[in-house]
């Protein structure tokens, strides 16, 4: 068996509704992988804590952060 992990953001649009246009994004990209072969299993959120840098005696200093991405599993 084999799986593929795809990233998946959607792309928003102020002019049209938010939760319709997402789910025609992630419709296709689920459509794509499965005209290739692949079968939709499902998403994955995974979140990623990004440390800050101190910078040159607090100059250019950067905050961490979080990281939020949304995965698709495929299998073959």
């Amino acid at each position: 068996m084999e799986y593929k992990v795809v990233p998946f953001a959607a792309h928003l649009d102020h002019k049209t509704g938010y939760s319709n246009h997402v789910s025609i994004q992630l419709e296709q990209l689920i459509n794509k992988y499965s005209e290739q072969g692949w079968t939709f299993l499902h998403m994955e959120t995974i979140t990623n804590h990004l440390i800050g840098t101190a910078g040159c005696f607090g100059f250019g200093a950067k905050p961490g952060f979080t990281l939020v991405s949304n995965m698709l599993v495929f299998k073959k």
